[in-house]
């Protein structure tokens, strides 16, 4: 939806308006995060493969919880 430089709104009213049948008070009454949901994951966000879950469980690791943890 950006490209660094902020929001593309007439790209994004254009979609609004002919891809989700939105009317212009419509489209304009949705947040950002509203609109992003209604259109779907972006082609930007690849799914998270066998590789990416690997490097998160070493970044994240489980931990057993002790006494204090409840």
């Amino acid at each position: 939806m950006s490209d660094g430089r902020g929001f593309d709104w007439p790209a994004l009213l254009r979609v609004g308006l002919s891809r989700l049948g939105l009317r212009p008070a419509e489209f304009w009454a949705l947040t950002p995060a509203e609109l992003q949901l209604m259109l779907g994951p972006s082609a930007e966000a690849p799914p998270l493969l066998s590789q990416g879950l690997v490097a998160l469980m070493a970044a994240y690791p489980d931990k057993k919880k002790g006494v204090e943890d409840g």
